[in-house]
């Protein structure tokens, strides 16, 4: 059985590609991996994530 995340981050100044980059890193140290990511026009990214269940 699969579980998911989604995480979500507005592009601002204060928050960059790198943060989300790390963050993304973070959660795949502990064993999620990514599915997607898109970006919509008001500057947010999203990413799904997917893990094991049993991990």
């Amino acid at each position: 059985m699969k579980e998911y995340k989604f995480l979500k981050q507005k592009m601002t100044w204060s928050k960059s590609q790198d943060n989300f980059e790390d963050e993304i890193n973070s959660h795949a140290k502990q064993g999620w991996r990514v599915v997607n990511v898109y970006a919509n026009t008001s500057g947010g990214v999203y990413a799904l994530l997917e893990k094991d269940k049993n991990r």
